[in-house]
C-alpha cells in the first residue's frame, strides 16, 4: 500500500471505518458506502483514500493514517462486542502527531456520549435531566422522579438503542413498568432488579435520566450537521419506547430532506444561531474542532403558544452517523476543505 504524502498542493484524507482484512484489501472509493463522500471531496481537489480498520492490523493502519493530512472516522462506540478503546488511542496517537481527526476522540467524550444531555440541560433543549455515577445514586434518585411521571435511563455509550430504557411506577404496585428501546414490550421488575439490570453502565460509565416526552410518537426529527453548519434533517416515526399498538404500527423508515425543508426551518436557525455555540461553549470545544458530520435527534417537546414546536434533545451521534440526507456530503466536503486550510 502506498503511503507516500501526495505533492503539498493536493490535501489527502483518509475515510476510516471498521472491517476484517478482506474488506481492507478490496476496498476502494466506489465500492464504499461513503462514495458521495469521496466524489465530492475530489470535486474540491481533495484526494480521499479508504481506511478499513481493526485491531488486528492496527499498526497497518497507523501507519495509512500518518500519511494523509486528516482522517474521517466513521466507527460505532459498541459494535459485535467491540468497543472503540484500540481505536481511539491510535487516534489520539495520529493526531498528536500532525494528523486532523474528525471525530476526535477528546470530541466525542465532550459532545457525542449521553452526558451531554446532563452538560447541556439549562440550554433551550434541555429538560429535567439528572445524572447518576453510581448505582447507589441511581437507588436514591430514581424514585423521586419517577413519582412526577414516567422517566427514559439511557447509559452513557451506546447506539441503536442500547441501553435505553423507558421507566413508570406503577400505581396500585411497589413495581416499575421498564420497556427496554430495542424491545417490543414492557416488564414488570422490582426497582432492584432493574438496577442490577443497569449495573453494567456503571463499570465504565454513567447513567443519564430524562423526563420521557409525550409527544415521542409523533416522530423523531434528526437535525444534521457538517461543523457548525445544517446539512439537513431526517424525520421519522418510531416504536422505540412508544407502548401503543397503533402508534407502533405507523412506525416506517427515516425519511431525508435537505436544509431547505420548511418543517424545520425553526429548528434550523435555533440549531445554526443559538444552539450549536451555546454547545461549543459549554463544552469548551473549539468551532473548527466540531465534527464534520454529526446529528442531533429531537423529540417534540410542548407545543408552543403560537401553535409551533419546541424541541428536546434525545442523544448527539458523532462517532458514525451513517446514512444521511443526499446533500450531506457537499456539506461534509466544504467544512473539510475549510479545516485542512486552517491546518496546512
Amino acid at each position: 500500500m502506498n503511503t507516500e504524502r501526495h505533492p503539498s498542493h493536493q490535501h489527502t484524507v483518509a475515510i476510516l471505518s471498521r472491517g476484517d482484512a478482506a474488506a481492507r484489501r478490496d476496498a476502494t472509493a466506489p465500492n464504499s458506502r461513503f462514495v458521495g463522500v469521496f466524489e465530492a471531496l475530489a470535486a474540491l481537489g481533495i484526494e480521499a483514500r479508504p481506511a478499513i480498520y481493526d485491531e488486528s492490523f492496527t499498526e497497518e493502519v497507523r501507519e495509512q493514517l500518518l500519511a494523509v493530512d486528516g482522517v474521517l472516522v466513521w466507527v460505532n462506540p459498541i459494535q459485535d462486542g467491540r468497543n472503540r478503546a484500540g481505536l481511539d488511542a491510535l487516534l489520539r496517537d495520529v493526531a498528536a502527531r500532525g494528523v486532523w481527526v474528525s471525530a476526535h476522540p477528546d470530541v466525542i467524550l465532550k459532545m457525542g456520549t449521553k452526558e451531554v444531555l446532563y452538560h447541556t440541560r439549562s440550554m433551550g433543549w434541555g429538560s429535567d435531566t439528572a445524572l447518576y455515577q453510581t448505582a447507589e445514586a441511581m437507588r436514591a434518585g430514581l424514585p423521586t422522579r419517577l413519582a412526577t411521571g414516567p422517566r427514559v435511563i439511557k447509559r452513557n455509550r451506546g447506539n441503536g438503542g442500547q441501553g435505553v430504557w423507558k421507566v413508570e411506577r406503577l400505581p396500585t404496585s411497589p413495581m416499575i413498568r421498564v420497556l427496554d428501546a430495542t424491545k417490543d414490550g414492557s416488564e414488570e421488575l422490582t426497582l432492584e432488579s432493574f438496577l442490577g439490570r443497569c449495573a453494567e453502565y456503571f463499570e465504565n460509565g454513567s447513567v443519564v435520566d430524562q423526563p420521557f416526552q409525550p409527544r415521542l410518537s409523533e416522530g423523531v426529527v434528526r437535525c444534521y450537521m457538517a461543523g457548525d453548519r445544517c446539512a439537513g434533517f431526517g424525520h421519522h416515526k418510531v416504536k422505540a419506547l412508544v407502548d401503543s399498538p397503533a402508534a407502533r404500527s405507523g412506525a416506517g423508515p427515516r425519511l431525508y430532506t435537505s436544509n431547505a425543508d420548511p418543517r424545520f426551518q425553526r429548528l434550523r436557525r435555533l440549531m445554526e444561531d443559538e444552539w450549536t455555540p451555546q454547545l461549543t461553549s459549554l463544552l469548551d470545544i473549539p468551532r473548527h474542532d466540531l465534527p464534520m458530520i454529526w446529528d442531533a435527534d429531537f423529540m417534540l417537546g410542548p407545543v408552543l403558544p403560537d401553535g409551533g414546536d419546541s424541541y428536546v434533545l434525545g442523544e448527539i451521534n458523532v462517532s458514525s452517523v451513517h446514512p444521511y440526507p443526499d446533500e450531506a456530503p457537499a456539506e461534509i466536503a466544504g467544512r473539510v476543505a475549510d479545516r485542512l486550510r486552517r491546518k496546512l
